[in-house]
C-alpha cells in the first residue's frame, strides 16, 4: 500500500525557479501548489480544503516577505512547517521551529530536507 501524497505550498516569485522547484517536487511524487507571492499564497493556505504538509517559500519575497508570509501562515495553520530558501541561509534568522535551505539547491539536498522536515 503507497503512502498519501505530501503536498507542498511553494512560494517563489521568479517562475522560472518555482517551475523548476514544483517538477523537481513532482518528480519526487509529492502534489505542488505554487503562489508567486505572499497574497496568493495565503488564500491557498484560507481555504481549508487545501490540504497542505509543508509550505517552502523564497525568503526575498517583493512586498511581504517570507517571514512575514510564514508568520501569517501559522496563524492560519498553526502546525504548518514551513521551509524558507535563501540565498543568504546562513545569515538569516530562522525561528527554532522553521528550517532553511540555501539556494542554489541541488535536487538531491532538496529531497533530502523535504523528506527529514516531513519525516
Amino acid at each position: 500500500m503507497s503512502t498519501p501524497t505530501s503536498t507542498i505550498l511553494v512560494v517563489e516569485d521568479d517562475d522560472i525557479v518555482r517551475m523548476l522547484i514544483a517538477d523537481v517536487l513532482e518528480e519526487l511524487e509529492f502534489k505542488v501548489l505554487e503562489a508567486e507571492d505572499g497574497d496568493a499564497a495565503l488564500e491557498l493556505l484560507e481555504d481549508m480544503n487545501n490540504h497542505i504538509d509543508l509550505m517552502m517559500t523564497d525568503h526575498g519575497l517583493p512586498g511581504m516577505n517570507g517571514r512575514e508570509l510564514a508568520t501569517k501562515a501559522r496563524e492560519l495553520r498553526p502546525a504548518l512547517p514551513i521551509l524558507f530558501a535563501s540565498g543568504y541561509a546562513e545569515s538569516i534568522d530562522v525561528p527554532k521551529d522553521m528550517h532553511v535551505i540555501g539556494k542554489p539547491f541541488s535536487i538531491d539536498q532538496l529531497r533530502d530536507k523535504v523528506k527529514t522536515i516531513l519525516g
